[in-house]
């Protein structure tokens, strides 16, 4: 229903662009003398009040943002943030007004005054058809501009506020994807997958049609082809502690009925251009109400994450003579992580377990970035949703990319229903890490702003 009343309010949006057309194109026949810059038919929008022919304005606008290559593009950005910010003029008036006569109407006037024109602006490109996945697009290629250039972050901002709004929890539709799911959007998902590559047809069937496989997405109203963000969800008798069994072509498929655990064992953002607007933990909590409503017998939830970041930090502490994470004994037994295929050799593994899994234990429960969160991406991203460190698990990503980035090392993340809120709270109050009992003891020294969870 939502795809059907979404693709007829397109549909009506892009005749009244087709419509307006012809009138705009005798309307602006001197203007095009003048200037065929994209900033001044976007001046022409923000100074506009007619609605048919700011939607086919927006069209255009967009169309011509579309067609821009590299420098234009920036040199488009530079304009948003040097022509478009605070009308100054207008923000003194009404704060004389405000100071003159307190009163709803004049705190109001502030507030809508006190916008950058930008926010305005976006709202009225939003209007064409297919705004918003522009807007979307538009900001991506804003991200790629900011590698260099920080003076962009005040358009950014603007972006991250409305798509705050826009991408609220209220908006999105969550959809189950399977082997009914549209072709096209099947394509997506095997090109966004970021965790582990789907490699063909074959191996995304095995992914999301199979009866202990399931796949969730969240999609948006105005992007009802595009998924925002999806999870693969593995059904199984106990907490795995790899991945090659749960992606092997030739396994043995799990009776639901028998199933415990539900294993969320990928993630994947699909929008770069909505970075920084959060709804991941939203999508888990959904799926896993929605597993629970459909399989009550299923009692555990748990992930299977890579630690992506970890390789990078135990070779920054190994070049570290004074590292309180290492021990002289850790520094050299580590050294055999330097040989090629270490991996292969059962001796080289025994040795490098203890020393390797200990490291792991400190970098999780102690490690910290300039803000004094966990150094790990993703161990940020389920803590901050009420997940507790359930599991290291040693060896569980022997892929080419996981032994460079983690050394192999997979995490096994539990949401318990009984004390997400709880986990949550703590680590938003105090950045606490909440850990099973088996991941602190790995830990050699105490750790005070640990909290050990028995199990």
């Amino acid at each position: 229903m939502v795809a059907v009343n979404t693709s007829f309010f397109s549909e009506m949006l892009q005749s009244i662009a087709d419509r307006s057309r012809a009138f705009l194109r005798e309307r602006r026949e001197g203007v095009r003398e003048r200037s065929d810059s994209l900033i001044e038919l976007c001046e022409q929008l923000l100074s506009g009040r007619g609605e048919a022919s700011g939607v086919a304005l927006a069209d255009e606008i967009l169309a011509g943002y579309a067609a821009l290559k590299t420098g234009p593009r920036i040199a488009f950005f530079e304009a948003l943030a040097r022509l478009f910010g605070h009308d100054a003029a207008r923000i003194d008036t009404a704060i004389a007004a405000w100071k003159s006569s307190p009163s709803p109407a004049t705190a109001a006037e502030l507030n809508r005054v006190s916008e950058p024109r930008r926010l305005e602006l976006f709202r009225r490109l939003n209007l064409a058809p297919g705004g918003t996945a522009a807007l979307v697009r538009m900001r991506e290629q804003l991200l790629d501009a900011m590698d260099h250039r920080d003076d962009l972050a005040i358009v950014d901002n603007d972006f991250v506020h409305l798509f705050s709004s826009w991408f609220n929890r209220g908006f999105l539709v969550l959809r189950r994807i399977d082997w009914q799911t549209p072709a096209l959007i099947l394509e997506k998902i095997i090109r966004y997958e970021a965790v582990h590559q789907i490699r063909d047809w074959n191996d995304l069937r095995r992914r999301i049609d199979l009866p202990d496989r399931r796949c969730f997405a969240f999609f948006h109203p105005a992007m009802v082809d595009e998924p925002l963000i999806f999870v693969e969800v593995a059904l199984t008798r106990e907490i795995p502690g790899a991945i090659a069994p749960i992606l092997a072509d030739k396994r043995e498929v799990v009776d639901p009925a028998r199933a415990s655990t539900a294993v969320f064992y990928s993630i994947t953002s699909c929008q770069r251009g909505l970075a920084g607007v959060s709804f991941g933990h939203f999508l888990i909590k959904q799926v896993v109400e929605e597993i629970s409503r459909a399989m009550p017998h299923i009692t555990t939830f748990v992930t299977l994450s890579p630690a992506p970041n970890f390789a990078a930090w135990l070779a920054r502490e190994r070049s570290n003579a004074a590292s309180l994470a290492l021990g002289d004994e850790d520094h050299a037994a580590l050294a055999a992580l330097d040989r090629a295929d270490w991996w292969r050799d059962p001796t080289t593994v025994a040795a490098l377990r203890e020393p390797l899994l200990s490291a792991a234990a400190w970098y999780f429960l102690r490690g910290r970035n300039g803000r004094n969160q966990p150094v790990d991406a993703v161990a940020r991203f389920h803590l901050g949703n009420g997940a507790r460190l359930e599991r290291l698990d040693w060896l569980g990503d022997t892929s080419e990319r996981a032994l460079a980035q983690s050394h192999g090392l997979m995490v096994n993340y539990l949401y318990d229903l009984d004390y997400i809120e709880q986990n949550h709270e703590a680590y938003a109050q105090q950045q606490t890490v909440v850990a099973a009992s088996a991941v602190s003891r790995l830990v050699r020294t105490p750790l005070r702003e640990i909290v050990p969870v028995s199990g």
